[in-house]
């Protein structure tokens, strides 16, 4: 008799094992993040502390390309190749599916997380403690989480082709007005402004505060807000997935 949490093993075993075999993916997903990163906080600080604050801010930026695209392009495809419908019609758990794409993409990220910390560490001269460094690989990886769900909305929602088109803007959008590569306070008021609404700002100030690096503040309105904007987008994806069942 097989062990209850077999599928679950099985099915995420070979969602790491397609991952592996698309290096098309896995690439630019872990390269691009660590490559910015050296650019503009190791080769071109912009002044004392940029490589401390653009960690947190890059981390956040290193989850959202697994989460956006390993979610929206990735599940768009496999629903136009039928693979979502095969998976309700074979004896195994439905949310196996789910389970083994959170994982990988939770992987990638942590992958993708590494090669960024190693970076700051050994090229940045970022020096944090082991508590600090938990806190902020905890805040990075619950980072993968809105992105994740706006992912799985996009992929329920979008042919592969429109998939890729609407992850890839919403994935520079939320970089580049979220304040990932550059701080907000250089904005113009009405980007300041479009910043507040976007779950890329909020939690790169969360990660800001648990790094030490100025940010803006209260750290308890970016909790609320970025709880408001995962329920959100926790509705938005569970109408698309109940469309395709």
């Amino acid at each position: 008799m097989s062990r209850p949490a077999h599928p679950y093993l099985a099915e995420t075993g070979a969602e790491l094992l397609k991952l592996v075999r698309a290096p098309e993916f896995i690439l630019p997903t872990l390269i691009l993040p660590t490559v910015f990163y050296t650019l503009f906080g190791v080769v071109m600080p912009m002044g004392e502390g940029a490589s401390a604050y653009l960690l947190a801010t890059f981390g956040v930026f290193a989850v959202m390309g697994p989460a956006l695209f390993g979610f929206g392009a990735g599940v768009a495809q496999e629903r136009e190749r039928g693979w979502l419908k095969l998976t309700r019609a074979v004896p195994a758990p439905v949310a196996g599916f789910m389970v083994a794409k959170t994982i990988a993409t939770v992987t990638m990220a942590g992958l993708a997380l590494s090669l960024v910390y190693g970076v700051a560490a050994f090229a940045g001269g970022v020096s944090h403690s082991a508590e600090t460094w938990l806190m902020l690989l905890g805040v990075h990886l619950l980072a993968a989480l809105p992105f994740l769900l706006v992912g799985l909305a996009i992929g329920f929602t979008f042919g592969t082709n429109g998939a890729v088109a609407l992850a890839n803007l919403v994935f520079l959008g939320f970089a580049v007005l979220g304040g990932l590569w550059m701080p907000v306070h250089v904005f113009p008021d009405f980007m300041r402004e479009m910043a507040w609404w976007l779950p890329s700002f909020h939690l790169a100030e969360l990660a800001l505060a648990v790094s030490g690096a100025p940010g803006e503040r209260p750290v308890l309105t970016h909790l609320w807000m970025v709880g408001a904007m995962i329920a959100g987008f926790a509705v938005l994806a569970a109408a698309a997935w109940a469309r395709q069942r």
